[in-house]
């Protein structure tokens, strides 16, 4: 009886651990993942006006898809979204519908930069399987490190003062009637 039930434990055990593991290295887990993170995502939340910095430096070239510099340099004094972003990263899959809708309104507004460091075929295949059309830049020097974050997906929102407003890690509905009323503020000061 012992033996039996010893034998049932560790069956247990191992259906726990290949459904841990399926979740964690499967392309099923990837979905799952990004179907979670999509459900639990929220508005992004304004800093709070007191803990608002000024970046200290725009500083910061970078490459787009076809290969053309972009100084950020020539951003200062507009609205920035900076979104940092990779391709095998489910609460960044999650949340760029929202972000590919937020560009689609104001692209032609505010400045959106998509920045990742992941392979270019990678990157092309991502957007093209997602019909996303958006700006995705490369790293060609060193972030700010104000800018800098070890989290994916961490966006930030910069206004016309050079100030971060937003400084949002993990999955957010970027389309929310709340970020469109702080982006239509911003864009009036």
């Amino acid at each position: 009886m012992t033996l039996i039930k010893l034998k049932k434990n560790w069956l247990i055990r191992l259906v726990i651990l290949a459904g841990v593991l399926v979740l964690l290295f499967s392309p099923l887990g990837f979905k799952i993942k990004t179907f979670a993170s999509r459900l639990i995502a929220t508005s992004a939340s304004k800093v709070k006006e007191s803990m608002q910095v000024s970046l200290d430096t725009y500083n910061w070239e970078l490459l787009d898809l076809e290969g053309n510099v972009f100084q950020f340099e020539s951003q200062k004094e507009a609205v920035v979204l900076i979104n940092f972003w990779a391709t095998w990263c489910p609460p960044c899959v999650a949340e760029m519908p929202s972000l590919q809708n937020l560009y689609d309104d104001y692209g032609d507004k505010i400045t959106f930069m998509f920045v990742t460091d992941d392979h270019r075929k990678k990157v092309d295949a991502f957007l093209e399987k997602r019909n996303l059309k958006l700006p995705v830049y490369y790293s060609n020097s060193p972030v700010p490190n104000m800018l800098s974050s070890k989290l994916l997906p961490t966006t930030y929102i910069i206004n016309k003062e050079g100030k971060i407003v937003v400084a949002e890690t993990g999955a957010a509905d970027w389309n929310s009637d709340k970020t469109r009323e702080l982006l239509d503020e911003l864009l009036s000061e």
